[in-house]
């Protein structure tokens, strides 16, 4: 088709799809041990003040900051020791000037003091306490409300819930959130030679590979993979499954039959699905020039290529934001894993105008640093990516960079 030909920069395409998805509206409201990884459907506002109380983060002595002031190890100050802060209560005693209450890391400040000295920083002789270096006023302490305070918002709306979201809600007395429901996202596999993972294949069959590694993107991304099975090269049997997997989906992704040949089905019943239709068809990147992008009665519709390794490189770069914005994930990360520099040990030929991501291997350079070993490989081997630690981005303006040179890793 000519529309393959006419490809686009893939931050392009990206951009086009997410501009026309808009998040599911389903919501629903979990215990906050199953949030894990869940995206929230509102505002969570704090019902209480953090902290309650002024405390203290070191064990040492509650005291009045300017008692202390000029104090050194060559001429410290001295305290007259009045007590000691129980842990869990509420203190009862009150430091006067020139005391000083023995205290412990997270135990409420007593009335009159204003600051901690570290243990480390004092002598105690029996009821005097020698302070050898001075303490400001708060140094040591969190104030009342210094976390968060009353009304304020906790956890934003579209936040992917993360281990310390759910420490701060545990800390306000959350115990359920309510969360958008996880996009539903169909998975549909095509090709006469394609057969299910569990088979044993005959000579000139393959088992399915990008139901399992796109299903694994779409998991990982917050979306709950839904397999709608394998479908031959025929277009009526192909446009009927299409149609029934996107009725029950929020999305839908086809591996295999985006390439240009005789056999590709892909483009016509995608088109048949539903206007607006196809938005593109190519991408400059490689692996994965032949992919398919398209908006199926607002519903969004990703072809892609059949070779495992283009399959799985456009999952990441293309289902798993797509799988984000369907999610109602607002402040996800710029870039979908994370990007490291290294120095690369061997050259790679690439062509101006194409994006290409190329596997290596990591290890660590005598500096310090990490060096990229490109790892070579057709885009139908899997296990390219299996032996891979991350991916080379070769940016689209490069005509192949040198051996030496710094290059971005997506690590994956």
């Amino acid at each position: 088709m000519n529309e393959l030909f006419t490809v686009v920069p893939p931050q392009a395409a990206r951009e086009l799809l997410l501009t026309r998805c808009t998040p599911v509206e389903r919501t629903g409201t979990v215990a906050l041990a199953d949030a894990l990884g869940r995206v929230t459907a509102a505002d969570v506002r704090a019902a209480e003040t953090l902290p309650a109380f002024a405390r203290s983060t070191m064990d040492g002595y509650a005291v009045v900051a300017a008692d202390t002031f000029g104090a050194s190890e060559s001429a410290p100050a001295y305290l007259r020791l009045c007590g000691e802060v129980a842990m869990g209560t509420a203190p009862t005693l009150r430091v006067e000037p020139l005391g000083a209450a023995r205290i412990h890391t997270g135990a409420m400040l007593p009335a009159g003091a204003d600051a901690v000295v570290m243990v480390e920083d004092t002598n105690a002789h029996g009821d005097e306490i020698e302070i050898l270096d001075a303490a400001a006023p708060g140094e040591n302490t969190v104030a009342v409300g210094e976390d968060v305070r009353t009304g304020s918002v906790a956890i934003p709306a579209g936040r992917r819930l993360r281990a310390q979201d759910l420490g701060g809600l545990a800390a306000l007395g959350c115990t359920s959130v309510a969360v958008r429901e996880r996009p539903r996202i169909a998975i549909l596999s095509t090709g006469d030679e394609v057969v299910r993972a569990t088979a044993q294949p005959a000579l000139g069959q393959v088992r399915d590979v990008n139901a399992t590694t796109i299903a694994a993107v779409v998991t990982a991304a917050g979306g709950l993979p839904v397999h709608a099975g394998i479908v031959g090269d025929d277009l009526s049997r192909l446009e009927a499954a299409a149609r029934d997997a996107l009725a029950g989906a929020d999305a839908l992704v086809l591996s295999a039959g985006s390439s240009v040949s005789y056999r590709d089905l892909t483009a016509r019943v995608v088109a048949a699905l539903g206007p607006p239709g196809i938005l593109v068809h190519g991408i400059a990147i490689k692996p994965g020039k032949p992919t398919l992008v398209a908006i199926a009665e607002g519903k969004p519709v990703i072809g892609l290529p059949g070779n495992p390794v283009s399959a799985l490189v456009v999952a990441w770069r293309l289902v798993a934001p797509l799988v984000r914005r369907l999610g109602g994930e607002t402040d996800a990360p710029a870039r979908d894993h994370e990007a490291r520099e290294a120095v690369l040990t061997a050259p790679i030929r690439s062509r101006a105008g194409r994006e290409d991501f190329v596997p290596c291997s990591l290890d660590a350079s005598p500096d310090g640093g990490l060096r990229a070993t490109p790892i070579f490989g057709k885009s139908n081997l899997i296990f390219t990516l299996v032996r891979s630690d991350g991916l080379i981005v070769i940016p689209l303006d490069a005509g192949g960079v040198p051996a030496g040179a710094t290059v971005r890793v997506i690590v994956q």
